[in-house]
Formats: structure tokens, C-alpha cells, sequence
């Protein structure tokens, strides 16, 4: 059984491990999630700070690492078993591993961001971008069943609803919210069913952002915001969304990411039925 009442998951694109480490603690001490996905932590796995993770306790660790670049992982406060790292689109580039928690199976996933091109003929990286997202459809389909029980949480860098970004119209021309990016993560989404949690508990009209760029001298007044970070589960998790929440106000910690944690909380299985 899940450590009753709740199963707590918390998903950052913290961009550095080694350099937001006081911050990690800080939302570990503020928010004291059981799972935290990272994605960005841009440091090879015998360089990844385990011993200081495991002092915040976080003591199951699954880490993929890449240099400066790319990286993902999962901490734990509970055993992590089938841990798998998984090489899209022939790369070994650290952007997807996953580890089993009491029968959930539990992926931290980083897209590429795709360049600032939006044309597959004059961008490779937004080639490889559309590519990668296809490719990790595939794997969801080809591997698990809608009765599988996955949580899959991660900076997927595409805001697909028009709610998701500060302007649509002029997003839609932007990488990030283009009508192709959306079309590749909505078939992500439809390939096991996937519900995005955040939009089952906030109305799907209603602007909610958890990327500014850092460009912005003042990002909270001008707001120029995008969701690209999200958490989504398979059918069988959704009776046991208890809340979600965008934690805005980590983006004030200094150095700041550009990006902010989403945290998703689920009933335990047996209260579930009870709440």
C-alpha cells in the first residue's frame, strides 16, 4: 500500500541540480513531496549530489545524467524498483527514465525544446523535437496497457491550450505553442489515454503558466508566461486526483529557474473510494 492518505508528486525542471541545491532542499522542507521528478539537472550521475539528496530525505534515487546538459531524475522517500533510462530516437541524451513505486509506474520526462524556428526543413532541432515526442508515444503504446497505472511528469515543453500562454494568437507562430507541437503531444496524450491533471481541477479557460523567461526583467508583472510543465496519469490514477498545484512563487528563489515545480497529490487506493 501507498503511504496513506496521499501519494505526493513533485515535478521541476530545476536547470542545474548542483546549482539549485539549497532550493531542492527548500521545497523538500516547504512542500515535502514523497516523489520529485527533475528534469535539467545537467550533470553527469558520478557527479549528481545523491549523499546530499539522500540527507533531505529522498534516500531511492533514479538518475540519468549528461554532462551540462539534458539530465533527469527521480527522488524518492519510498523503494524505487524497475528503474529503466530510455535512449529515444537513438540518444542516449538523459531525457526520460522511469522507476516503479508500489506498483505506479512513474517517469520523469524531458522534450527538447526544439530551437527557435518552427520548420522541420530549416530547424533540426525542431525536427528532432516532433520526432522524439513521436517516439516516446510509440514507447507508451507499445509497452503498457490503459490499465497500467503510470504518472508521467516532466517539462514537456509545448503548452497546448491557448489558456496555456500569455498570447495565442501570437504564441501560435512560436515554437512551444504551434498547432504541429500540439497535434504531436496531443497524440502522445491519446496514446494511453493520459488525463492531464492540472486541467482536471482547474478549468481549461483559465491562464495558468509555469515558465517565464528570464529575459523578463519583471516576470510577474508582465506575466508573459507558458505552461510547459506537466503532470499527467492513465485512467486508473484518475478517481485518485486530489489536487494540483503550481508552485509560482519558487520562480522569486534566487538563482531562480525559469521554471516552477507542478505538484500532483493522489488519494491512496482505498480512501479513494471513501473522499
Amino acid at each position: 500500500m501507498l503511504t496513506p492518505p496521499f501519494l505526493t508528486i513533485a515535478s521541476w525542471n530545476i536547470n542545474s541540480v548542483r546549482k539549485r541545491i539549497a532550493q531542492l532542499e527548500r521545497l523538500a522542507e516547504a512542500a515535502s513531496p514523497d516523489v520529485i521528478c527533475l528534469q535539467e539537472t545537467k550533470t553527469n550521475d558520478d557527479c549528481f549530489p545523491a549523499a546530499d539528496i539522500a540527507a533531505m530525505g529522498y534516500e531511492h534515487q533514479a538518475i540519468a545524467g549528461f554532462g551540462g546538459y539534458n539530465g533527469v531524475a527521480i527522488l524518492s522517500k519510498l523503494p524505487l524498483s524497475d528503474i529503466t533510462r530510455y535512449p529515444h530516437c537513438g540518444r542516449n541524451d538523459a531525457r526520460h527514465i522511469s522507476a516503479t513505486i508500489d506498483g505506479v509506474s512513474v517517469h520523469s520526462l524531458y522534450v527538447p525544446a526544439g530551437g527557435d524556428v518552427p520548420c522541420t526543413e530549416r530547424n533540426p532541432k525542431f525536427a528532432h523535437k516532433l520526432k522524439f515526442v513521436e517516439a516516446v508515444a510509440d514507447h507508451f503504446a507499445g509497452n503498457h496497457g490503459y490499465r497500467d497505472a503510470l504518472v508521467v511528469a516532466g517539462d514537456f515543453n509545448v503548452a497546448p491550450l491557448p489558456s496555456d500562454v500569455w498570447d495565442h494568437v501570437k504564441l501560435s507562430r512560436i515554437v512551444t505553442h504551434t498547432p504541429i507541437e500540439i497535434a504531436a503531444l496531443e497524440r502522445m496524450k491519446r496514446s494511453l489515454q493520459f488525463i492531464d491533471t492540472l486541467r482536471e481541477v482547474v478549468p481549461e479557460n483559465d491562464p495558468v503558466f509555469t515558465w517565464w523567461s528570464y529575459r523578463a526583467a519583471d516576470w510577474q508583472v508582465a506575466n508573459k508566461g507558458r505552461r510547459l510543465d506537466h503532470i499527467w496519469v492513465t485512467q486508473p490514477l484518475k478517481d485518485r486526483i486530489a489536487s494540483v498545484e503550481v508552485l509560482t512563487d519558487i520562480r522569486h528563489w534566487t538563482p531562480p529557474s525559469d521554471h516552477v515545480p507542478v505538484i500532483l497529490k493522489l488519494r491512496d487506493a482505498l480512501d479513494s473510494r471513501a473522499l
